[in-house]
C-alpha cells in the first residue's frame, strides 16, 4: 500500500524468519566478529579470482539462511539480489547454484534494501509464500574494477573507505517468526555534482537525507519512533555530512540513535581511512548484527538506510558526475 509519495506500507508485516551474514578476513578482526555466521581467513577462499570468491560468499551466506529457516531450496519462491561486479556476476551466478526463480536487482551499496522491499512487497501482495534477498562484494575485486588493483599500492585519500568482503542474506516469508517488515521508502537519485570515486560519502549522504526526510514525512512520524536509525555506508565523511543536512533541514536525530554501518563494522585501529563501504557493509550488519539485536530484544525498532552510488568504470571514464540512492527499510520486532 502506497503511504505519501514513496513509501510502502506492508500490512501483513513480512517475517525475516532467517538471515546469515559471511565475512572476510578484516571483518574476523572487526567489531562485529561475533555476529557473523562464518568467517574466512583467506579473501581467495580457495577460487581462482577474486569475483569468483566473491560468488561462493554469496552463495553460502544463501545456503545457511535457507538452512537456519529450515526451508529447502525448493521452497524459495523468488531470490532478489544484486551486487558491484560487472552485469551483477556474483548473483546471477549465485543464482544458478541456486536454481529458484530469480530477479536481479542493481542499486549498488543500496541492493540489499531494495532487495528487502521488493521482497517484502512480493510477499505482502500474496505473489510469495518464501522470498531470498541475497547481496555480496568483496574489497579486492571491487577496487580493481573501480579503482586500482591492490597490487599497485596506491596511497588513498582520506575521504576513502575500505570496501567490505562478505555476503549477507534473509529470507522473508508471509508466515514465521522473527523480525518484522513494517515499511520501505524508495528513494530517488540524487546527483550533487562530485566525481570523485574515493570520496563515496560525500556524494551519497545527501541521497540518504533526502530518503530520510521522505520517510519521514510519509508516515507523518519522528525519529523518536525508532530505537536506531542507520545509513549504509556513508563511513566517517559521509555521516558527518548527513548529520549537518538532516539538521539544517530541520530534522534533529539524536546522536546516541544515529549511526552507520560503516563506522560500526571495524575497530578504531583497522586501517580502513574513512570506514566500511560496499554491499555486503549494511548486508552484513543488518542481517547479522542488528538482527541480532533485535532478536535478543537489544532493540525493537529500527530504520536502516542503504545508500548507493551508482556509477560505473565507464561513466567515470567519460567524465561524468556520481548519481546516488537511498532505500529505507522499517524493521520492527
Amino acid at each position: 500500500m502506497l503511504q505519501g509519495h514513496q513509501t510502502w506500507i506492508f500490512p501483513s508485516k513480512p517475517a525475516i524468519i532467517a538471515s546469515a551474514a559471511i565475512g572476510g578476513p578484516f571483518e574476523a578482526q572487526g567489531n562485529l566478529a561475533g555476529d557473523f555466521d562464518l568467517l574466512h581467513g583467506d579473501i581467495w577462499l580457495g577460487q581462482d579470482s577474486y569475483e569468483q570468491a566473491e560468488k561462493l560468499l554469496l552463495e553460502q551466506a544463501c545456503e545457511t539462511a535457507i538452512k537456519k529457516a529450515g526451508l529447502k531450496k525448493e521452497d524459495i519462491q523468488f531470490f532478489f539480489s544484486g551486487d558491484l561486479i560487472n552485469q551483477i556476476m556474483p548473483s546471477s551466478f549465485t543464482a544458478r547454484t541456486l536454481a529458484v526463480p530469480y530477479l536481479g536487482i542493481y542499486g549498488a551499496c543500496s541492493s540489499s534494501m531494495e532487495g528487502l522491499s521488493l521482497a517484502s512487497a512480493i510477499i505482502d501482495g500474496g505473489f510469495a509464500q518464501n522470498a531470498l534477498v541475497g547481496t555480496s562484494s568483496h574489497n579486492a575485486a571491487s577496487e580493481k574494477q573501480y579503482r586500482y588493483p591492490t597490487e599497485y599500492g596506491a596511497q588513498k585519500p582520506p575521504t576513502a573507505q575500505w570496501t567490505v568482503t562478505g555476503a549477507g542474506a534473509a529470507v522473508v516469508a508471509k508466515q514465521g517468526e522473527g523480525p518484522r517488515v513494517i515499511a520501505s521508502t524508495i528513494g530517488r537519485v540524487i546527483d550533487m555534482g562530485l566525481s570523485d570515486p574515493f570520496n563515496m560519502g560525500a556524494a551519497m549522504a545527501p541521497a540518504a537525507v533526502d530518503t530520510i526526510q521522505a520517510h519521514f514525512r510519509d508516515l507523518n512520524i519522528s525519529p523518536n519512533h525508532y530505537d536506531l536509525i542507520t545509513t549504509g555506508d556513508l563511513g566517517k565523511v559521509g555521516h558527518r555530512i548527513a548529520g549537518d543536512l538532516l539538521t539544517k533541514h530541520g530534522l534533529d536525530i539524536p546522536v546516541e540513535k544515529f549511526t552507520d554501518c560503516g563506522l560500526l563494522m571495524y575497530k578504531e585501529d583497522q586501517p580502513v581511512i574513512a570506514g566500511g563501504s560496499g554491499c555486503a557493509c549494511v548486508a552484513t550488519t543488518t542481517f547479522g548484527h542488528l538482527l541480532n539485536r533485535m532478536r535478543r530484544g537489544e532493540l525493537n525498532r529500527i530504520l536502516v538506510i542503504a545508500t548507493g552510488a551508482l556509477l560505473s568504470p565507464m561513466s567515470y571514464q567519460q567524465k561524468e558526475s556520481i548519481p546516488c540512492v537511498a532505500h529505507a527499510v522499517a524493521i520492527e520486532m
